[in-house]
């Protein structure tokens, strides 16, 4: 244990951290052991990992000094910030601005940062052809991540930057999963048109994110974007269809109607799916499927996690 490098994982609780923390507990012959930071070191989902073997530590993102302690004596760091909890991409800005400055002041080696892209890079504040959020951005839970990729840059700081995809996931927790209609079919409903959707199974993150850190320093100042697959809204109802054992049909809503939907970040995703769906080749383009498969050879398709999770997506 002594020799092994120590990977300390910020939202160690969350999706992709608790990927990150069981990929390499599971592993053998890793050479890394890991320091899962938590706020609540009392959680059940923090016992769980305690009981895994992870060794479990209380930090807050919010405070820089709390940071740094967990830090200490680390070799690799993975950075991910909480949009849903509160809402504020000026929160998550605050927090990126926090992990800098403590990362500055440590000897850490390889920082993997979980981002997305700045979508004001394709659609200006003033193009009417979005509505404008929060007063300046366009998809507030990308905008702020993406913006924030140039700090750690002119910080000096040994980093990768990790773009996600959609989780599947979503369909059990975030309420998009098939919804029946009055005619007795179950629907899902996107804002894409024809266009793929770039997903992926959010444990597969963390493990990809362990295969970045396996490879050494060969990723550091690199962006690696990540998906298990690409599948337009009528494939994923057609294999929603076939493991469910319903019909699911899918809707392609506006984007309009998508953000007027009325749950808490609908303008917000309404938003992301027309930025997904009118710049898809700049979207999919990066998120390389056979990368991310090297990078995590367990890497499920939609086929696989539907095979494993359909028992947990909620239909009436």
């Amino acid at each position: 244990m002594e020799n092994k490098k120590i990977i300390i994982v910020f939202g160690a609780t969350g999706a992709q951290g608790g990927g990150l923390v069981r990929a390499i507990l599971t592993d053998s012959n890793s050479k890394f052991t890991v320091r899962a930071v938590t706020r609540n070191a009392n959680s059940e989902k923090a016992k769980i990992l305690a009981d895994l073997g992870a060794d479990v530590i209380e930090a807050n993102i919010d405070d820089t000094q709390s940071i740094k302690k967990a830090l200490h004596g680390a070799y690799g760091a993975y950075f991910v910030t909480f949009f849903w909890e509160h809402f504020s991409a000026e929160k998550e800005h605050q927090e990126v601005l926090n992990f800098i400055e403590a990362a500055k002041d440590s000897d850490i080696k390889h920082i993997i940062w979980s981002t997305l892209e700045d979508t004001r890079n394709w659609v200006s504040l003033d193009d009417d052809r979005m509505p404008t959020l929060q007063e300046k951005y366009k998809v507030p839970h990308f905008d702020e991540k993406g913006a924030s990729d140039k700090l750690f840059t002119e910080a000096g700081l040994p980093v990768t930057f990790l773009r996600t995809s959609f989780y599947w996931d979503n369909f059990i927790y975030f309420g998009m999963g098939p919804q029946k209609g009055e005619d007795g079919n179950y629907y899902i409903a996107f804002p894409m048109e024809d266009k793929t959707l770039a997903g992926i199974a959010a444990e597969d993150i963390g493990k990809c994110a362990y295969g970045i850190f396996k490879k050494g320093t060969q990723l550091i100042n690199k962006t690696v974007g990540i998906a298990g697959e690409k599948l337009s809204g009528v494939d994923m109802a057609k294999k929603l269809s076939k493991a469910l054992n319903i019909n699911v049909i899918y809707n392609n809503v506006s984007a309009d109607t998508y953000r007027s939907f009325g749950f808490p970040g609908a303008d917000d995703l309404g938003n992301m799916f027309q930025f997904k769906r009118d710049f898809n080749d700049d979207f999919n383009s990066i998120r390389d499927e056979i990368f991310s498969l090297e990078l995590n050879p367990e890497m499920q398709n939609f086929d696989k996690w539907l095979t494993l999770n359909k028992s947990r997506i909620p239909i009436d």
